[in-house]
């Protein structure tokens, strides 16, 4: 009898036993659960994560429970926050190791998927500490250290956009213009907000790259998903001028009009490439022009005759003026209040204004009637864009363009009066 007694004593014992560390995991449970509800205030909060470790650790320890799917990845959870809140190096890095292999072990062993928001949340844990490591690295400069942090993270949480955009921006700061490449491809691929801007910064990244090949191709693929985005329309604009394929990109959206012959935002495009390639030619006039100064400095006293090429580019830039307001005359046909087109349409009428007003000025003394005949010309052209530039500050009297071009307009008629009043409201707008 007294065996029979024994026995059943011991069985009993060994129930108490197998209860009591399932109960370790469920305390573990308990005390993390309490945990994350008093994060907002961790005098409070982390008592609670310290015994969810001890409990934790004796579930880990004993057999019968050192194999639970769930308390892997409790563990995982527990550790991970550990490292958060740890300030000592070793110790922090020591949290890491710990949580990052019990969340592999829980991912293999969790064949059911009944831990699978508790995997995910050890995840996000680990992923937020890479992320603080990648803050603290690129506002200390550290650009690849952030990269390589910010990428652990993303490793972590492949759907998370945030990641992926800080790895990309410290790629690109740091230089490592292929990391960066991949990651916006990977942004623009994914669920991110601000697609436009994406395609955007990778295309400048190929730029970088010296790959206009594929800078043309990503823009292209751009437009083609966002055809209404004036920023993509302009970037595709400056990277065809940038590979020397103005030509096509004019025919590319001269088909796009034929199709299409009501779209005023075709016909500004058009007017937009236009006058961004007189823009560059008048970049190579200033070129040209400073080479013809240094050359005179060199020969003091001896006249040298201006380089032909400047006046040959001069004409070749109004040209291409007269084509843009062409274009831009076609799309304020269709509506007159379109903003864009009237400052543009402004700008490049007042443009060749300016440069005959400038040139007039190095006009010799004795040479009255070539000064007056060049100052009537110029008078003409600022009189022809008097109403663009004055609608242009109606439609929007915020912009700094609009305003800056009423003010050429007004220094060039020799109005100083209003050219300080127009400075005066440039300088009262909002800091961009």
């Amino acid at each position: 009898m007294k065996m029979k007694v024994l026995t059943t004593a011991l069985f009993a014992f060994i129930a108490i036993s197998a209860f009591a560390q399932p109960r370790e995991v469920n305390n573990a449970k308990d005390e993390y659960t309490k945990f994350d509800g008093l994060r907002s205030n961790m005098a409070l909060a982390k008592p609670a994560l310290v015994n969810a470790k001890t409990a934790i650790d004796k579930a880990a320890a004993n057999t019968k429970t050192a194999a639970l799917p769930e308390m892997f990845a409790l563990k995982a959870a527990i550790y991970a926050s550990l490292a958060n809140i740890d300030t000592d190096p070793a110790t922090i890095q020591a949290d890491v190791a710990t949580a990052q292999d019990a969340m592999t072990k829980a991912q293999a062993a969790d064949t059911k998927n009944e831990n699978t928001n508790m995997i995910k949340h050890a995840g996000i844990e680990l992923a937020q500490l890479q992320l603080n490591n990648g803050v603290k690295a690129f506002q200390a400069k550290n650009y690849d250290e952030a990269y390589k942090a910010f990428e652990a993270a993303h490793k972590m949480l492949p759907e998370d956009t945030t990641a992926m955009l800080y790895a990309g921006i410290s790629a690109s700061n740091g230089k490592n213009y292929p990391a960066a490449i991949e990651s916006y491809k990977e942004l623009i691929n994914s669920n991110y907000g601000k697609k436009t801007q994406s395609y955007n910064d990778l295309t400048t990244l190929y730029l970088y790259s010296k790959d206009t090949t594929a800078a043309l191709k990503t823009i292209g693929e751009a437009v083609a998903k966002y055809p209404t985005s004036t920023d993509l329309r302009k970037r595709e604009i400056e990277v065809s001028l940038q590979a020397g394929q103005s030509g096509d990109l004019i025919s590319k959206i001269d088909a796009a009009v034929k199709a299409d012959p009501n779209n005023k935002a075709l016909y500004y495009y058009e007017g937009l490439t236009y006058s961004q390639i007189a823009e560059a030619e008048g970049a190579d006039i200033k070129k040209l022009q400073k080479a013809d100064i240094k050359a005179a400095a060199a020969k003091p006293g001896v006249k040298l005759a201006p380089n032909p090429q400047i006046a040959k580019l001069q004409q070749m830039r109004n040209d291409n003026y007269a084509k843009a307001a062409t274009q831009y005359q076609k799309a304020l046909a269709i509506d007159p209040n379109y903003f864009e087109a009237v400052l543009n349409m402004g700008y490049v009428t007042i443009a060749p204004a300016i440069d005959i007003y400038n040139n007039a000025q190095q006009i010799p003394v004795n040479q009255a009637k070539a000064y007056n005949d060049a100052m009537a010309k110029a008078t003409a052209g600022f009189d022809a864009a008097k109403p663009y530039v004055t609608k242009a500050v109606e439609l929007n009297p915020q912009s700094v363009d609009a305003l800056t071009n009423l003010k050429s307009y007004y220094l060039g008629k020799k109005d100083t009066e209003n050219a300080n009043a127009v400075q005066k409201k440039i300088d009262a707008l909002p800091k961009q």
